[in-house]
């Protein structure tokens, strides 16, 4: 398991492993990396060069892809940088469920904001190969999480069983109005 480090008094890795960190499963940072490179090399060989499944660009107006595209991406960059800062940002003295930032609305947001970074890029160039390999990314992630979810049950029980019946895994649920009593 990768365990992410402390950093010693001067700034440096320290080689304790956090407590306080469950780990992840033990491919997905080369998992990652390996799909972002493929991605990145089809959406930009085919959306740019090639131009092989872009059949679809002429039915996406620019006017209305690049806004959403830029919005993505900027959910994207904050969801990223907020969560990582929530996850990695502080040590936890007593290790806990963290239901704090974009945690209270998605129980994944770091790989949420993946996905979605994706999607903006296809958006902007709407290649077919890009798009599978989008798609390989998301059944990637899916199984990253289901496995850092198996390992959150096994430390934390009860406690990440109810965050996991109040928040959804993925797509953030409208939140409910509380009932005022007359």
């Amino acid at each position: 398991m990768n365990l992410p480090h402390e950093r010693s008094t001067n700034g440096k890795k320290a080689n304790a492993p956090r407590d306080d960190l469950i780990g992840e499963h033990a491919l997905t940072d080369i998992g990652q990396l390996v799909l972002a490179v493929l991605f990145f090399s089809a959406w930009t060989v085919d959306a740019v060069v090639l131009e092989l499944t872009m059949f679809l660009e002429p039915y996406m107006p620019t006017a209305v892809c690049m806004p959403i595209a830029a919005f993505l991406f900027a959910l994207s960059g904050s969801m990223a940088w907020a969560s990582h800062r929530t996850i990695f940002g502080t040590r936890r003295e007593t290790p806990h469920v963290v239901r704090t930032g974009f945690f209270r609305l998605t129980r994944h947001p770091m790989y949420l904001s993946e996905i979605l970074l994706y999607l903006g890029f296809l958006l902007l160039g709407p290649s077919l190969i890009a798009a599978g390999v989008w798609l390989v990314t998301i059944g990637f992630l899916h199984c990253v999480a289901r496995t850092e979810e198996r390992l959150l049950l096994e430390r934390f029980a009860d406690d990440y069983a109810q965050y996991m019946k109040d928040v959804p895994m993925w797509i953030p649920r409208p939140r409910r109005r509380k009932q005022l009593n007359p």
